[in-house]
């Protein structure tokens, strides 16, 4: 009966399903011209403006060799050098980023049930806090791993250490349940907090101090061709692992219970989730920091838009994710003359009277439609 009712739950009408089946390739296709539209476009603003026109002739020539326009205006000059060598590489970094954090927000709601739930809630950013905090301030700082920064390599290595303590800690004393893990997840967080606090209340250098600070709040400020191939490979990975895993996510919306009576062991299934999204994060937060509200936000956002059927959220939330997150750079550098401010704090911005509004909004109701 639980299994019926569950499943009527989740079906629609064949004649609504093939409405919404033309609708979701529309929503898609629209989706991924303003993706490269944005790329395309974003590389425009900035400290130096470039016109639309000529910043899309000289993406196209590079990328693809075709050209439009004068062939010295293409390849050299202050224009080419800007875009190519300094914003493209942002833009992409901020593509793949903001696509990472709305893929591991979305796995993580499904996988604990909860609302709240965003790629962090595993202790992720306290423990890469913590990390990237003792290799500033104790003097780590210099150590690289695969082309990446010392801060990087250990502020990866803090949030991966953390993410374990939490599988960890909710796996004892029985079996993991959502609940569990939402709870060690708070606890480890408070304790990587704690240390890291500890470690600056006693650093007695105040330009550390400082570059903590920006970096908690999260920059792309760093991006460059040499750390894009392990953003990229390591989100395209993703996204196509859990795009094949919609079927789970869905048992997972309906509880525990309704999935053991379809056969699905979610205890399994959950730790490995947790461990991936762990892993993605762990990569994107030692390139740019800690970056809030992204993968908490924008999954609501294209839930009440699609519904909770993960065959349809997980793509356009990821290209919507992609979307934001390069136009919330193009804000984050331009809104103040001569001033680039932290990414974190314009997602926070933007992203806390969102969530207000569809915490108010009637009808709002996760793992459904609103």
């Amino acid at each position: 009966m639980q299994t019926a009712t569950a499943t009527a739950a989740t079906s629609e009408p064949k004649q609504a399903l093939i409405h919404s089946r033309y609708g979701f390739i529309a929503i898609i296709g629209v989706l991924l011209i303003v993706t490269l539209l944005s790329a395309g476009a974003a590389v425009s603003f900035g400290q130096v403006d470039i016109p639309v026109s000529q910043s899309y002739r000289i993406l196209l020539h590079h990328i693809t060799g075709i050209q439009i326009g004068d062939v010295q205006e293409l390849t050299s000059g202050s224009f080419v050098d800007i875009i190519w060598k300094i914003r493209f590489p942002r833009v992409l970094m901020a593509l793949f980023i903001g696509a990472g954090l709305t893929l591991c927000g979305t796995i993580m709601q499904a996988a604990v049930q909860n609302p709240l739930a965003d790629p962090y809630i595993l202790g992720i950013s306290s423990g890469a806090s913590l990390g990237a905090t003792f290799s500033i301030l104790i003097g780590f700082g210099t150590m690289g791993l695969l082309g990446q920064t010392g801060v990087a390599f250990w502020a990866f290595a803090g949030a991966v250490g953390a993410s374990l303590l939490v599988l960890l800690l909710a796996s004892a004393g029985g079996k993991m349940t959502s609940v569990k893990l939402v709870l060690a997840g708070m606890v480890i967080n408070a304790l990587c907090t704690a240390f890291a606090n500890f470690i600056v209340y006693f650093a007695n250098n105040a330009e550390g101090i400082k570059t903590v600070t920006f970096w908690t709040m999260g920059s792309l400020a760093a991006s460059s061709w040499d750390k894009l191939p392990l953003i990229s490979f390591t989100v395209l990975l993703a996204a196509i692992f859990f795009l094949t895993q919609f079927r789970v996510l869905n048992a997972m919306l309906l509880g525990d219970e309704a999935a053991v009576t379809l056969g699905i062991h979610l205890g399994v299934f959950r730790k490995v989730y947790m461990l991936l999204t762990a892993l993605v994060t762990g990569v994107m937060v030692a390139s740019c920091g800690m970056i809030g509200f992204v993968g908490l936000i924008i999954p609501h956002l294209i839930r009440g838009l699609v519904g909770s059927d993960h065959r349809r959220l997980l793509p356009a939330s990821i290209l919507f994710g992609a979307i934001f997150l390069i136009w919330t750079d193009v804000i984050a550098r331009t809104i103040v003359p001569n001033v680039e401010l932290p990414i974190g704090i314009i997602t926070a911005l933007i992203g806390a009277p969102m969530f207000m509004y569809m915490l108010i909004r009637k009808g709002y109701a996760f793992g459904g439609k609103s």
